[in-house]
């Protein structure tokens, strides 16, 4: 991890610079169980320096964002999934922004993951794909984060990844050059691999088992994509940075940390 082009890329602006000169990002997703985990996905872009953040969830979903933080954009979708209904609006909402990331909390509802593929499909953007929208790929994948965990990675190619971080830098690998896309697999060691190139990440601790935090990682992936950096390198200092976010919470939270402690830490970072 090249730390110094890190702390460059976060920290150095123009003077003159205006809203939305560091990206601008839509995040889909949310259901009627899981109503925190867009806001958490929203919020940790904000936090990694992402101008501007739009949250399209179902009604419940975006009421509670809206409560949370002002900061949110919060647009509210009808009903408590998202389904084909949505996908008009939702491709609208895509216009303009620079980056998309679907999926946090979204459900396995068949007719929410048919409007994932629909979406996916009218995505012409860098994206980061989470959670259950990773059963539902669609279209070209190139540009694309996936963000599994170990049973997520098996459930999408039939196959477990390894127990080692060689064997998994193999899987990785395989199904990166197989799907055209940046595979993050998170784990005690991340393995972030595009096909050609391949690296670990070794921040983060056990503390972080907390649900939400891979929702806090998708979204700072999504803020590096929305201000133009590439996707392996996105999906790379994205897994620094919320592990690395996480080891600074877990000094004073231990076992209570939770995902927002994560997303308070990110600005410790650099």
């Amino acid at each position: 991890m090249n730390r110094v082009a890190l702390k460059r890329l976060l920290l150095e602006r123009k003077p003159w610079s205006h809203k939305g000169d560091f990206g601008r990002l839509l995040v889909i997703g949310g259901s009627e169980h899981y109503t925190g985990a867009p806001a958490l996905a929203a919020m940790a872009a904000l936090r990694s320096g992402c101008d501007v953040v739009t949250l399209a969830a179902p009604q419940r979903c975006a009421d509670a964002a809206a409560a949370w933080s002002p900061n949110l954009i919060a647009h509210p979708l009808p009903g408590g999934y998202i389904t084909k209904l949505h996908v008009p609006e939702i491709k609208k909402l895509i216009e303009g922004k620079d980056a998309v990331v679907i999926g946090n909390g979204i459900g396995s509802n068949r007719n929410t993951l048919e409007a994932v593929g629909q979406i996916l499909n009218a995505v012409n953007v860098p994206c980061v794909i989470d959670g259950d929208a990773m059963q539902k790929m669609s279209g070209s994948l190139k540009g694309f984060i996936l963000t599994p965990h170990e049973g997520e990675f098996k459930r999408m190619t039939g196959r477990h990844p390894g127990g080692t971080p060689l064997e998994r830098k193999r899987s990785v690998e395989q199904f990166a050059q197989q799907i055209g896309a940046t595979i993050l697999l998170k784990g005690h060691v991340d393995v972030i691999s595009d096909g050609k190139r391949t690296v670990f990440n070794k921040t983060g601790n056990a503390f972080m088992t907390k649900g939400g935090t891979g929702d806090a990682l998708a979204g700072i992936a999504g803020a590096l994509l929305a201000r133009k950096v590439g996707a392996f390198d996105a999906a790379a200092y994205a897994a620094y940075i919320s592990g690395r976010a996480g080891d600074i919470a877990a000094r004073e939270k231990r076992y209570g940390l939770l995902a927002t402690d994560v997303i308070d830490c990110i600005h410790r970072v650099a």
